[in-house]
């Protein structure tokens, strides 16, 4: 059951003192170390900050924590551990996010008002699942555990996804109070300069796409398969501030020749002018500022951009003379690269994307900075199964109306990515970290 983990496992990960056969220590030095990463998440925010709810699409950080704990509770207790009594029944509807078969759940738009359970009743519901979980390791049998595997994995790794969804989802709060909060201080200046765009010829032909089966993935990673790919060369690295300041100078935002239909609509309906949390000076003609973790500060032309929505990406690949790569390009491109997905470390969890912050990545530059959009809608592979039993909801019934962005951003899990992952959105989105890497199609 070892070689079923995936997880990088932070420094300060905590091992319970029972001696335990390798493959259950290794199972719960894992569960030990995320659950560990959330409560490290937040440490620098009040029980006020863990209560908000800015907008539906985000949802409140002590919702994230009993939403995960509810997840383990729901798919490996109640099922696998003989004697498991719930913490509270009560709360099956309340933290219940879009599971059909699980029973009724409380509205999303309104997590926001759960001013009860308190967030000490939520660490208290964290406390009973992990004492929960870890004398299920202890103590069940080895056919037991053997079910018990797959599902715990994928509870791991669905609570680093909402580790980096209470990274987004705080920031949108915070940007909408007057006070600007500062989650964290601001780092140190930037190390390196950021790197030049080149051209790169990613891999044409018949090319292997999806999870090639070692390691954790998710369901919709798979099946992997052929995929014919004609002729196309990949930037080097996303796209940065300071050229996206030139779109915006060059009147991108005012421009409907350059925007797909939804996406002019939606630049009206919206009013944006700009990326998401910046605030430009002379109507963006020169220099602004935006907002991030560390609360206000310049916009540094050599960062990748990121809060875009695709059709912001759309726009500007179409100003700049190019257009976004497909899923299946990016992957190839990125495997052919052959350096690490996203740099690891065993620091505090970043908040923003750096400018030189390479890692000695080779051609891919700038890789896990940021989401980057890709041209491709959300869909099934060929011979897509989903998840069995329960879990079977986790992807593919939202297989609809999203675009899929690949690489990673600097908010995600360190060792949680790999080259197939699929995140994806609906093309409005734009309060995650992301951006763009142009594609083009050779002279």
């Amino acid at each position: 059951m070892q070689q079923d983990l995936d997880i990088d496992l932070p420094a300060r990960a905590t091992i319970a003192a029972a001696p335990l056969p390798d493959g259950r220590l290794a199972l719960r030095r894992a569960y030990d170390a995320v659950r560990q990463r959330s409560a490290v998440l937040t440490e620098a925010l009040t029980a006020e900050d863990q209560g908000l709810q800015s907008m539906p699409d985000c949802s409140p950080t002590k919702w994230h924590l009993a939403h995960t704990s509810w997840f383990f509770e729901t798919l490996v207790l109640r099922p696998h551990a003989a004697g498991y009594r719930e913490h509270d029944p009560r709360l099956r509807v309340l933290f219940n996010s879009y599971y059909e078969a699980l029973g009724p759940r409380h509205p999303r738009p309104q997590r926001g008002l759960l001013s009860r359970p308190t967030l000490e009743e939520v660490w208290q519901y964290r406390r009973h699942v992990d004492a929960g979980v870890q004398r299920l390791l202890e103590a069940a049998d080895d056919a037991t555990l053997a079910r018990v595997v797959p599902t715990l994995t994928l509870g791991l790794h669905h609570e680093q996804q909402h580790q980096e969804l209470i990274l987004t989802d705080i920031k949108h709060a915070f940007s909408l109070n007057p006070l600007a909060p500062v989650y964290r201080a601001p780092d140190g200046p930037t190390a390196a300069p950021a790197p030049a765009l080149r051209w790169l010829r990613g891999p044409e032909g018949r090319v292997e796409i999806g999870h090639d089966g070692d390691g954790f993935a998710f369901d919709n990673e798979s099946p992997r398969h052929a995929v014919l790919l004609a002729p196309y060369e990949i930037a080097s690295r996303p796209v940065h501030c300071g050229e996206y300041f030139e779109f915006i100078r060059d009147g991108g935002y005012r421009r409907p020749a350059l925007w797909l239909s939804d996406g002019w609509a939606c630049v009206q309906a919206e009013g944006w002018s700009a990326p998401a949390y910046w605030r430009l000076e002379d109507g963006g003609a020169e220099a602004g500022e935006l907002f991030t973790l560390h609360g206000w500060r310049p916009i540094d032309p050599a960062e990748p951009v990121c809060h875009l929505s695709y059709y912001e990406a759309a726009a500007y690949a179409e100003w700049a003379g190019a257009r976004l790569p497909s899923e299946f390009e990016w992957e190839a491109a990125r495997v052919a690269a052959g350096a690490p997905l996203a740099l690891v470390d065993d620091g505090p969890p970043r908040v923003h994307p750096a400018a030189g912050r390479d890692g000695g990545q080779g051609a891919w530059r700038q890789a896990g900075e940021i989401w980057e959009w890709t041209r491709s809608a959300y869909a099934p592979y060929p011979g897509f199964r989903p998840l069995q039993g329960e879990a079977s909801e986790y992807n593919g019934k939202f297989m609809v109306n999203q675009m899929v962005l690949r690489g990673g951003s600097c908010a995600s899990p360190p060792g949680h990515l790999r080259p197939s992952y699929r995140n994806f959105f609906p093309p409005a989105a734009r309060w995650q970290f992301s951006g763009l890497r142009l594609a083009r199609d050779p002279a």
